[in-house]
């Protein structure tokens, strides 16, 4: 063990532990649906580039991005839904859960197939979610 090793393990010891409490990562004001919204716009141009190609390797890359993005924009609606919306906003909006839960799937639906209705029903779903966040900062 080098000398910065032990001298940081001693420190550690010698710091006390601060507890720290937030109801999101870092405060409000930095979490907005749009981050969900451009990657569900990415997977539906990506569906609608797939349906007018006809580069068996194009449509290959196309189905790969479109996963990805698909991902992405799950992962952005679960951060929404997880680390921003409180108790009291579900209690406002007791449909939020089901929105939630209704767009994470049609993500999830995107990944299977390269319907570009697939791909406006989650714009839709993303929107109405918007719609909600929105008020909820007023």
């Amino acid at each position: 063990m080098s000398l910065l090793d032990a001298s940081l393990r001693m420190l550690d010891h010698l710091t006390p532990p601060r507890h720290v409490h937030a109801h999101c990562d870092l405060p409000c004001g930095v979490y907005d649906p749009a981050q969900a919204r451009i990657e569900a716009q990415s997977v539906k141009a990506v569906m609608e580039k797939y349906a007018a190609s006809n580069d068996a390797d194009f449509k290959v890359r196309a189905t790969m991005i479109k996963e990805e993005r698909a991902d992405l924009v799950k992962h952005h609606l679960w951060v929404l839904w997880t680390d921003y919306f409180k108790p009291e906003h579900l209690a406002a909006h007791p449909q939020l859960h089901e929105l939630f839960w209704k767009a994470t799937k049609t993500a999830g639906d995107a990944k299977k197939t390269n319907d570009v209705a697939v791909g406006d029903r989650l714009l839709a779903e993303i929107d109405e979610i918007a719609e909600i966040f929105w008020a909820t900062k007023k």
